[in-house]
């Protein structure tokens, strides 16, 4: 329950912090960008100190580490999915197109008789 309590005032700071932006609507930007800044980073300390808050943090902690493992493709590699990616995207327009054009010559020039003019 006090986790809830915790997430309630962090999220009521996060709001404060955007309302800031707007009652100082007439006063410095700097102010205005520095009150949302302070009302997430409030709300953000005070998330951290609750149970959602610590296992988002192992989680990102966690993702980090993952994303270091990623191999990543040459640029040789890159080049040559993305030819292949365009080429197949090429070759579905050319198949769509002579599919839609020779249906329609069916239908409406075979089947219904309708002659374009």
């Amino acid at each position: 329950m006090l986790d809830k309590i915790k997430l309630v005032i962090a999220v009521t700071l996060a709001a404060l912090g955007v309302w800031g932006y707007y009652w100082l609507g007439e006063g410095d930007v700097l102010l205005r960008v520095l009150s949302v800044f302070g009302g997430l980073l409030a709300g953000c300390a005070v998330a951290w100190f609750t149970a959602p808050g610590r296992q988002f943090v192992a989680f990102a902690r966690e993702a980090i580490v993952e994303a270091k493992k990623v191999v990543w493709p040459t640029r040789k590699e890159t080049v040559q999915t993305t030819a292949a990616v365009f080429a197949f995207a090429v070759a579905m327009a050319v198949f769509l197109w002579i599919s839609d054009k020779g249906l329609e010559w069916v239908l409406y020039d075979v089947i219904l008789g309708w002659k374009k003019t």
